[in-house]
């Protein structure tokens, strides 16, 4: 007996909840250094702007004008110190060179070893992704076995929705781990 359509509106929320968690996994991989230039590094840095923390992007011009280098460009010269200081105090690891007009970001090349740190790392993070997908399984589970208890679905209805949020969950682990090696392969890469 398939889910009916109210039941597959149910299946469609926690496959978006599962949607989120691969989401937010990319987004926390973007910011990882991976030997090239990436504004996405970038991301976690906040400067004060008039006395409000706001994020170097929306005060600054970032440009990539070669594979190892990012320049950053602040649209008010007065905060080029501001932007400077608030890199040199985040945890990106790379000194900006200060030329007077704009900060250029140098990415040296990594060690092999800071190369398996940050693989470790990735996979530390899809790990936490796959919990994350399997807890949204659990939550689906919970509210099945609670419609069934309050006779709201049938065992059939039970069943056929179990298999149909082990299948969600089946995809998204993998789309985990899809994720994780792509990004373990541009890490490792030379």
């Amino acid at each position: 007996m398939a889910p009916t359509d109210i039941h597959e509106q149910t299946l469609n929320v926690y496959e978006g909840k599962m949607e989120k968690s691969i989401a937010i996994l990319e987004a926390d991989l973007r910011t990882i250094r991976a030997g090239r230039a990436n504004p996405h590094v970038l991301d976690s840095i906040v400067v004060p702007y008039y006395g409000v923390p706001t994020p170097l992007q929306q005060v600054a011009n970032i440009q990539i004008p070669e594979a190892k280098m990012l320049i950053i460009t602040p649209w008010d010269s007065s905060m080029l110190k501001e932007i400077e200081r608030a890199i040199q105090a985040s945890d990106i690891g790379i000194n900006p060179m200060n030329d007077g007009r704009c900060l250029r970001l140098a990415f040296p090349a990594m060690t092999e070893e800071r190369r398996r740190d940050l693989t470790r790392d990735v996979t530390k993070k899809g790990e936490e992704s796959k919990i994350s997908v399997r807890n949204i399984r659990r939550e689906a589970n919970d509210h099945f076995k609670a419609l069934l208890k309050d006779k709201e679905i049938s065992e059939d209805v039970n069943f056929s929705l179990g298999e149909a949020i082990q299948k969600l969950t089946d995809t998204y682990i993998e789309k985990v781990d899809d994720t994780i090696e792509l990004k373990t392969t541009e890490i490792m890469e030379i």
